[in-house]
């Protein structure tokens, strides 16, 4: 069975030593910029990132395209709406007009009738009229 034992002061500052010469080591075995893979994959990166502007640029674009379709789509919609709102407040007016020409003509026949019953009446009353001036004028008492 191990014990764990603590390192001291000097066994973490070598260890810290060995740590930070590696990384200058593995600094120092990086490629130069002008390395042919460095320069393959940043050619590689340069193709990524053109490729993803231009399927950015087809996204825009059909985003674009389907606004517009859907704005038409919404103006032709308004447009009918208020083409049927227009027609059936033309048919609303015509029903009313007819309505308002039923109704005068109704009171037109009302009002003709009226006076052809008045005529007549007026003219049973001028009929009773004459009778009674040519009858003698004890007949008209009893």
């Amino acid at each position: 069975m191990a014990i764990y034992r603590e390192k001291n002061f000097a066994e973490r500052r070598d260890a810290a030593g060995v740590a930070k010469k590696a990384l200058l080591e593995k600094f120092k075995a990086r490629p130069a910029a002008d390395d042919p893979a460095v320069i393959a994959r940043q050619e590689e990166r340069k193709r990524i990132l053109d490729a993803r502007a231009i399927r950015e640029a087809e996204k825009e674009k059909l985003r674009q395209e389907r606004l517009a379709r859907e704005a038409a789509e919404k103006a032709e919609r308004e447009a009918r709406a208020e083409a049927e709102r227009l027609a059936a407040e033309a048919a609303a007016q015509a029903e009313a007009k007819a309505r308002e020409a039923e109704e005068a003509d109704r009171i037109s026949r009302l009002l003709s009738d009226e006076a052809e019953r008045k005529a007549k009446r007026d003219a049973r009353y001028a009929a009773r009229k004459a009778r009674g001036k040519r009858m003698p004028p004890s007949a008209n008492y009893g």
